[in-house]
């Protein structure tokens, strides 16, 4: 009898019919109405999804908004039926300034079978490749961000957000994110996944996610310019190297994105990659010749974004910025007992950068105890602009009258949006218990359909 050879490669599973229900978690509005997104308020946690396997997160998009108000808008918060009303201040008739770090200030969690401890960890922008807070669009294999373009390159910047990352969960999922922020902000979602009867097989790995920040790192010669005589030393162990993921387990690697805060203004990317596997000494397993090299391109980096690799944030389009991404999904990097990915900054590690990254891998439960810094040592080094300020001068009666119905209607402003605040938040209740019923219900009817 002839053996049935099941079809391989990344698009094969399109060619097999085989049993599975589609579902999706989202924002939308439950009443039926057009109110689609969710409000988080200050510190709060919201369960986005909430779901029973086995089954995949097969793809996650988001876009997001928060918006701080200096003064009273002339539209009552009540009839607006979207998150910002997107009128040029200078109108008159709003005043809203986007919050410039606010994707660093919201956390995104993802629980894989009732552990205690998040398997992804990472601000949110920073997750899907919008790093520092700073926007700017890419398309690659398994993240996109579409940034909306007067916005673009801007921090805090409007866009929307793709992970297309297949995540397999055995028991139970739960996205989860969490306002870091003293100010609410709005949420829209899609979680779709997809729910199979049969348990997951024996040697399935877990996605995971984890955000690090070097704040700086320390160089031991930050003076000194990059490809100089003098900072062509030897580095024979790796020791000093930026590390984006060390976990224990058995899985693969497969890439990060790295944001790179450059102050010398010579070039930064002259470090080499070192990933240690297993029981590796120096020289590691894989040993790179630079950090271009690294991410696919070659003497400096190019404003290209490939399949799996490329520049996000360009630095001579933001300078002192740059943003980059490698993706190895065509070539993991496995690991049997543990690994360490690790990067020279600037050769030998001379240089004192600023360097945030989040790794993407796959592997056994347990997850590693995940953690990252807090709220205000995870914001952005944003150039700082020179404000002069001045005291009042003298008032006339006019212009002190002028001030204070200002801020007699600041008042009655707050007030009505703190109630359409409280209102939505009672409402966000009622649609977070709402959509994990609603995966519940999927998934027994899943179930029964088998019996049928």
């Amino acid at each position: 009898m002839t053996e049935v050879t099941q079809p391989t490669g990344m698009l094969a599973d399109l060619t097999r019919s085989r049993p599975a229900r589609t579902a999706r978690a989202s924002s939308f509005d439950q009443t039926g109405r057009n109110r689609d997104n969710w409000i988080i308020m200050p510190g709060e946690q919201r369960t986005l999804a909430d779901i029973e396997g086995p089954g995949f997160i097969t793809h996650i998009w988001m876009t997001q908004s928060c918006r701080i108000q200096p003064g009273p808008g002339q539209i009552d918060p009540d009839v607006v039926g979207v998150p910002m009303l997107e009128i040029h201040n200078a109108l008159g008739v709003s005043w809203e300034v986007v919050d410039p770090d606010y994707y660093r200030k919201i956390v995104l969690k993802i629980y894989w079978d009732d552990q205690e401890t998040p398997s992804v960890l990472a601000p949110l922008g920073d997750f899907f490749g919008l790093m520092n807070s700073l926007s700017g669009s890419y398309e690659s294999l398994p993240l996109s961000v579409s940034a909306k373009e007067p916005e673009l390159h801007t921090f805090g910047g409007s866009a929307a957000f793709n992970s297309y990352f297949r995540m397999p969960f055995g028991k139970r999922a739960r996205v989860v994110v969490e306002n870091q922020n003293d100010i609410p902000y709005l949420q829209y979602f899609y979680i779709d996944y997809e729910l199979q009867r049969e348990q997951l097989p024996a040697d399935t790995v877990y996605f995971h996610a984890h955000w690090r920040r070097a704040l700086p790192n320390a160089g031991w010669g930050p003076d000194l310019q990059s490809n100089s005589i003098e900072t062509t030393i030897p580095n024979l162990d790796g020791a000093d190297n930026y590390v984006a993921l060390e976990t224990e387990g058995r899985g693969h690697y497969v890439g990060c994105t790295l944001a790179v805060r450059h102050f010398q203004g010579s070039w930064w990317g002259e470090g080499d990659d070192m990933i240690f596997i297993d029981d590796d000494t120096w020289p590691p397993s894989l040993h790179g010749t630079g950090m271009e090299d690294y991410f696919g391109h070659a003497w400096g980096m190019q404003r290209n974004a490939y399949l799996f690799n490329g520049t996000i944030v360009h630095e001579e389009d933001v300078p002192g910025f740059h943003h980059s991404y490698r993706f190895h999904l065509a070539d993991p990097i496995r690991f049997d007992k543990r690994i360490k990915v690790t990067f020279e900054h600037g050769h030998g590690n001379h240089l004192s950068d600023e360097w945030s990254s989040t790794a993407y891998w796959y592997q056994t439960l347990p997850s590693p105890q995940l953690t990252i810094p807090e709220v205000d040592q995870r914001l952005p080094l944003r150039p700082v602009d020179r404000v002069i300020e001045v005291p009042l001068p003298e008032l006339t009666d006019a212009q002190r009258a002028a001030r204070t119905a200002a801020a007699e209607r600041m008042d009655k402003f707050v007030q009505n949006r703190d109630r359409m605040r409280a209102e939505r938040r009672t409402q966000i209740d009622e649609w977070e218990r709402g959509n994990a019923l609603i995966a519940r219900e999927v998934r027994t009817r899943f179930d029964a359909s088998k019996e049928n």
